[in-house]
């Protein structure tokens, strides 16, 4: 066990030290994700309402799309840089590889969510501690990052990669995000007659079946 978690944390580990030092990622994906919820902020009239019915998109709209700018920069630096072949000539099983690069990109959506959310419910006027909301968030993340990893490991050697990892990667992470939008807005209204218990197991499910399928793509497609 610890020999097959050795090389997916010291990958964990490298991303973060490598972003601490540049700052690629989290910077730029903060600010874009802050920059979606202001705009949404002034176009629309936040009443109690309005919130209730458009705050959980608006939010979840943010995450994703932060998210996509983080997911594309993940494979992106380890090709520009050459250490795409070095990880390919590690004698490591490729899932590891890719545990590592998902852990990597889980924690920099979380950081990132961690950071946007209270600046969401300040402008939006709502609470800025929702315990409810964290096993929606961790679900809804590991799911996007679950896929996200795979499809930017399949982009990142086409020539334009930006527009071609969203194509490949929204169709099919539309269903985790829909659910984590319809959970986040039964918690928002606090509709008690609301069926909350659906969405959290469609979510640990969506997860559990890509964290199965999508490690054992990623060995065909990493060769490729």
């Amino acid at each position: 066990m610890k020999r097959y978690l050795g090389p997916i944390l010291a990958i964990l580990v490298k991303d973060v030290l490598l972003e601490l030092r540049t700052k690629d990622i989290l910077v730029s994906v903060v600010v874009f994700a802050l920059l979606v919820i202001v705009v949404f902020n002034f176009a629309l009239d936040p009443t109690p309402s309005a919130v209730a019915m458009v705050a959980p998109g608006i939010l979840w709209v943010a995450f994703t799309f932060g998210g996509v700018l983080g997911l594309n920069r993940s494979f992106a630096l380890e090709k520009e840089r050459g250490n795409l072949h070095g990880l390919m000539l590690a004698p490591v099983g490729r899932d590891s590889v890719y545990f590592g690069k998902l852990l990597g990109n889980f924690l920099f959506m979380v950081i990132v969510e961690t950071a946007i959310y209270p600046v969401f419910a300040v402008l939006f006027n709502l609470p800025l501690v929702a315990p409810g909301f964290v096993p929606v968030a961790l679900l809804a993340t590991l799911g996007i990052a679950a896929v996200g990893t795979i499809f930017s490991a399949m982009a990142v050697n086409t020539r334009s990669r930006e527009v071609m990892l969203p194509l490949l990667f929204f169709p099919v992470v539309v269903p985790v995000i829909v659910a984590a939008v319809e959970a986040t807005g039964v918690l928002i209204r606090g509709d008690e007659s609301a069926d909350l218990t659906r969405w959290v197991p469609f979510m640990a499910v969506f997860d559990a079946v890509f964290l199965v399928v999508c490690p054992a793509a990623f060995a065909m497609i990493i060769e490729e």
